[in-house]
């Protein structure tokens, strides 16, 4: 048995990873990446985190995670940017609700109705509204209630038992997408965040009649797993990364809708399949998706699913679990983080499989270190 190098450098900890992030994530978003005309975060930057990439359009979900991210960290100057622009460039007065993306100039190009952007708008406003100055407050949480309304009043399926479209037609007209796992997610996140700011508790039963709804369409009962389609779909498929981030939001939340819905104990028996299926046991890495079987799709291994499983470990109920996060907060430093930024995402043998940074990417950062211990 060989003693420790005392030269060594210790391993990576959670205080490592947020001084990364203040000094070389958050930097980015506040400098180049930022179009300062527009005022909005580039999509991307390229992988030496200095050059900003020519943008083809901005969305609004990328605005609204910016407008979490700066709220979150206390740069209210730059948040209140963040909101104006938010409101400036993607809400639809005619219509209603906010566009997909703007084009490089700032005009509406993908114009349809997403619920995933429209989750991202709550969740960004809740965070928001917490920090922001009276007058903004007020503001954010109107837009995160008449957001909310309008999901209700215009998304919900007919005959769908409380579940929501992914897509809608500009106007509303026309149905786009059936419902889905990740925006039904994030909505949920949504809503949590919008009890937590809000205290209204029009938003617990609004997240009861979701829990429960979701439970019936999307939990894999052999597995615990969430379905990213509804069960019975030709071609489902699981994604651990989602797993890890359903855990979590039960766990850290503790709100009674997950239990009621049954989903608690069906998301403890999901996280032990995907981390026995879904995580690499050389190097930690998360796949990007496995089959109902627990045979790997994608064995892509993308940042926001390493981060996922960050804070599903940090908060997980079972001790013995917890204690794995030290050793998977190493693996994920030394396997993601860069000196000038990040790894978007790599192949399980360390390939990369997308060099550059995109501005989506510190949301996941700030809530997985938000949530280490």
């Amino acid at each position: 048995m060989h003693d420790p190098d005392p030269t060594a450098a210790p391993p990576p900890t959670a205080t490592a990873l947020r001084a990364h992030y203040n000094h070389v994530v958050l930097p980015i978003w506040r400098g180049l990446g930022f179009n300062t005309v527009l005022r909005l975060a580039f999509e991307a930057v390229a992988e030496d985190g200095r050059t900003s990439l020519p943008p083809q359009r901005y969305r609004a979900m990328a605005c609204a995670r910016q407008l979490f991210v700066f709220s979150q960290a206390g740069d209210i100057d730059h948040a209140d940017t963040l909101f104006a622009s938010l409101r400036t460039y993607f809400q639809d007065t005619k219509n209603g609700g906010w566009f997909y993306s703007v084009d490089a100039n700032g005009a509406p190009h993908e114009r349809h109705k997403d619920l995933y952007t429209h989750a991202f708008v709550i969740f960004a406003c809740a965070e928001y509204a917490k920090r922001a100055g009276a007058a903004a407050a007020k503001e954010a949480l109107a837009v995160l209630e008449e957001t909310s309304v309008l999901i209700e009043r215009r998304m919900t399926i007919s005959g769908g038992g409380g579940l929501f479209s992914s897509a809608m037609a500009e106007d509303f007209s026309t149905v786009l997408g059936p419902p889905l796992q990740n925006p039904l997610m994030h909505l949920t996140e949504a809503w949590l965040a919008a009890s937590e700011t809000t205290a209204d508790p029009l938003f617990d039963q609004r997240l009861e009649k979701l829990a429960s709804a979701f439970a019936r369409a999307f939990v894999h009962d052999e597995t615990g797993c969430i379905a990213e389609l509804t069960i019975s779909s030709a071609n489902n498929w699981l994604e651990p990364g989602h797993q890890f981030e359903w855990l979590f939001l039960a766990e850290a939340s503790r709100h009674p809708a997950f239990d009621a819905a049954g989903l608690n104990r069906a998301l403890v028996r999901g996280f032990d399949f995907v981390q026995q299926f879904g995580v690499d046991p050389e190097n930690g890495g998360v796949a990007a998706s496995l089959n109902e079987q627990g045979d790997v799709i994608d064995s892509t291994q993308r940042i926001w699913a390493q981060t996922e499983y960050l804070r599903a470990l940090a908060t997980h109920a079972d001790k013995s679990t917890r204690a794995q996060l030290p050793t998977q907060i190493a693996r994920f430093a030394g396997r993601f983080l860069r000196p000038q930024g990040w790894i978007e995402s790599q192949s399980a043998e360390g390939v990369v499989m997308r060099p550059e940074l995109p501005s989506t990417t510190p949301y996941h950062l700030a809530t997985a270190y938000a949530a280490l211990p």
